[in-house]
């Protein structure tokens, strides 16, 4: 028992953290090719080449000539899903770059495994074939990234893993032209803080300070008519041809120069603050009849008609990173329609002292649902006044792998945090409040009505916010996959991938030492929630409640900690199977999926919910092996914030029935192992009208009060009482 505590504490926050090795031998790859006909993976190709001495890639041979090249993407970078083992994919790429075939060959992520279809996952990786390499890498595409639900960090991790692995290899091979040499590298320079600039909108444009881009009606018709789809001259933009379509300024304001020359002070402060350390500032102005920005940014938060291009790095703004400009204060600038900044990070490569360009996407349509596009781009070199020399530098420290590795995984869990913004906002604020009710707890448990609409609130943010919309539903498969992972060494980058899940899981570490295990299971539980509403509603259609005699329920409790030391065994020696059978858990199916499964599953997941309109909770109390898991290290809690009388159980019974799992002995002692916090014992503890004890102490209270009462009209009443009035006969 000990152990598992032990291992459980290891499971959320003592697991040790170690680099992701990329592995250089054959051995993955040969696996595979063995596996994968050449066919399947490469168009028309007849088999395999001997795979290369010094490289784990293997030629794609077609009549005995190489027309490609095939290889595993975990041989060159971490591709550490969520069950914390890698994801293995067969990729092969022809001479251009060009992804010609992707296989999912082996995973361990669960929800592929047990939850969502292999055909679906079989046909996303699918449409990876066609994805041009070199020109994502040159910043010329852009690949649209297709989710799934409930499979967000698997895929997220797919994709990254695709591209990472094939640009190396391209890199390698000089496939699609990414190895050759490129030009001698340009004198090291860098933004001069102490530069100035003139002071005059007219010089700023004339030094290049300040880009000037304009295009007139002429030109955009132009520019369309050159595409070669006659729709596009179908609809031509209207109006005189010397018309101005768009006039784009573009510069740097947080070069200090120009800031201080185009914004107050007050303003270039504020940007800078805004903006942050080592991030740069775009500024962006227009005239004419066309945007800019456009409404995109609006529905969706990204600003799809520009694109910021340095090299091979090319940046898509999103509206966290916009702000708009007041006034500028250079003579002579004109009142633009609109001037706006856009915030550079610090970790996108960026370098102002260098060349970048901005692109922009006109757009026409051609069709009631088609549209066809043409691009304009507006360059940007820095004028040499405010550069100053670089000292050259010293000879490169030599390359290590692992440590790009872990630069990487660190780079996509980050970007995942990113992504899950409002979502750890919304969760973040729920363990607040939570957090609050339970340390209030007598406070918030006063009036027995406004507690009970706080629970069913709460409960219902849980089910539709964490549950269905967020799919943050913890699982005994989170606590298997670990301990299967740490035989091989874990890694927080794989832990870090679901913060959501971290973050909870982090959140229960914590309430085991206050609480015990009822914090999470009777208010941040999806599944659990989705019990006590239905069953909520089941009381409201007077649909009948059992309660199984206590000798009985006292036995059953035991079922779900032999379920959960059962699937553990099993997960020891395989863990595979045991995500398999951990579908005694209905989480997938009624959370993450949302009933959207084969039949089986749906019914299994009904029969639950359904036992559980007659015996409140029938999953939590006896079947559930997460609930067993958590209940073993809650032996451990410091503290017990549950206030109960000495007459709690001898003689009364009224919490011991009226609780709602079960969890208090006839005896009156609360079973920490089976406790859900849902504090409704303290709102009987203070309920001036249910309380046995209560309502005694009121009663001697009020018994009391009309004693001393009616001694104050004995004494009021009496000859010698002060207040009588002199001269009154005595007898």
């Amino acid at each position: 028992m000990h152990r598992l505590a032990l291992l459980f504490l290891v499971l959320i926050g003592l697991a040790l953290p170690r680099a992701a090795l990329a592995q250089t031998d054959h051995r993955l790859l040969t696996r595979f090719l063995a596996e994968v006909p050449a066919s399947e993976l490469f168009e028309g190709a007849d088999g395999y080449g001997v795979p290369l001495p010094d490289l784990a890639v293997a030629p794609v041979l077609r009549g005995g000539e190489t027309v490609g090249y095939a290889f595993v993407n975990s041989d060159f970078v971490g591709t550490t899903g969520y069950s914390g083992k890698p994801i293995h994919i067969l990729i092969a790429l022809d001479p251009q770059a060009v992804v010609q075939g992707v296989r999912l060959v082996q995973h361990s992520e669960p929800i592929v495994l047990i939850g969502i279809p292999e055909a679906r996952i079989a046909k996303l990786t699918a449409e990876f074939k066609g994805r041009d390499i070199a020109a994502e890498a040159r910043g010329e595409t852009e690949h649209a990234l297709e989710i799934i639900s409930g499979v967000t960090v698997t895929i997220m991790v797919i994709d990254d893993s695709i591209l990472r692995s094939s640009l190396r290899v391209a890199r390698a091979l000089d496939l699609g032209g990414l190895g050759q040499t490129v030009a001698p590298e340009a004198p090291r320079v860098e933004i001069d803080p102490e530069a100035g600039v003139a002071g005059d909108w007219e010089t700023l444009v004339g030094d290049g300070t300040v880009r000037r881009m304009a295009l007139s009606v002429a030109e955009v018709n132009d520019a369309f008519a050159g595409l070669g789809d006659p729709r596009a001259l179908g609809t031509p933009e209207e109006g005189p041809d010397t018309d101005n379509f768009i006039e784009l300024y573009t510069t740097l304001p947080s070069i200090p120069a120009i800031g201080r020359a185009l914004l107050l002070d007050r303003e270039y402060d504020t940007m800078r603050d805004w903006a942050g350390e080592g991030d740069h500032v775009l500024m962006v102005m227009g005239l004419g009849r066309y945007s800019f920005k456009g409404s995109g940014y609006v529905r969706g938060g990204l600003f799809d008609r520009i694109q910021l291009i340095q090299g091979d790095m090319a940046l898509r703004f999103r509206d966290r990173d916009h702000r708009r400009v007041g006034d500028l204060t250079a003579p002579g600038a004109p009142r633009f329609r609109e001037q706006d900044m856009f915030r550079i990070p610090a970790d996108s490569g960026f370098d102002p002292a260098q060349p970048w360009r901005l692109q922009l996407l006109v757009g026409r349509e051609v069709g009631a649902l088609e549209r066809v596009y043409t691009t304009f781009e507006s360059g940007w070199q820095p004028p040499t006044h405010l550069l100053r020399d670089l000292p050259a530098p010293e000879a490169p420290a030599p390359l290590v792998i692992e440590e790009n590795e872990s630069a990487a995984m660190t780079a996509l869990w980050q970007r995942i945090w990113r992504d899950k913004t409002v979502e750890i906002a919304g969760l973040g604020a729920m363990l607040v409040v939570l957090t609050g009710a339970f340390f209030f707890q007598t406070y918030a448990t006063v009036s027995e009505r406004a507690f009970t609409w706080f629970r069913m609130g709460f409960l219902g943010l849980t089910l539709v916010f964490l549950g269905w919309y967020a799919n943050a539903q913890l699982s005994v498969v989170n606590i298997m996959a670990l301990a299967a992972s740490l035989k091989e060494g874990f890694t927080w980058s794989a832990f870090l991938l679901d913060p959501l899940t971290f973050i909870l899981w982090f959140s229960v570490a914590a309430s085991l030492i206050f609480w015990g295990r009822g914090a999470y299971c009777g208010w941040l539980c999806p599944f659990g929630a989705l019990q006590e509403l239905t069953n909520q509603i089941a009381r409201r259609f007077r649909v009948p409640q059992w309660t199984l005699p206590w000798g009985l329920h006292e036995r059953l409790w035991a079922v779900k900690y032999i379920l959960f030391l059962g699937l553990f065994g099993v997960s020891l020696a395989s863990i595979e199977q045991a995500e398999t059978l951990a579908e005694v858990e209905p989480f997938k199916t009624a959370i993450v999926l949302k009933f959207d499964r084969a039949w089986p599953f749906v019914l299994y997941a009904l029969v639950l919910l359904g036992a559980g309109l007659f015996v409140e909770r029938f999953y939590c109390r006896y079947l559930c092996p997460l609930g067993g898991a958590l209940a073993i290290p809650a032996r451990m809690r410091m503290f017990d914030w549950l206030r109960r009388y000495r007459e709690c159980g001898n003689p009364c019974q009224t919490c011991a029935n009226e609780c709602f799992v079960q969890a208090i002995h006839p005896t009156g002692e609360i079973n920490p192992n089976e406790c859900l916090n849902c504090l409704h014992c303290q709102v009987l503890y203070q309920s001036e009208d249910r309380c046995p004890v209560v309502i005694k102490r009121l009663k001697r209270r009020a018994a009391a009060s009309e004693g001393a009462a009616g001694l104050d009209r004995v004494l009021t009443n009496h000859p010698n009482h002060p207040n009588l009035k002199k001269g009154t006969d005595h007898v």
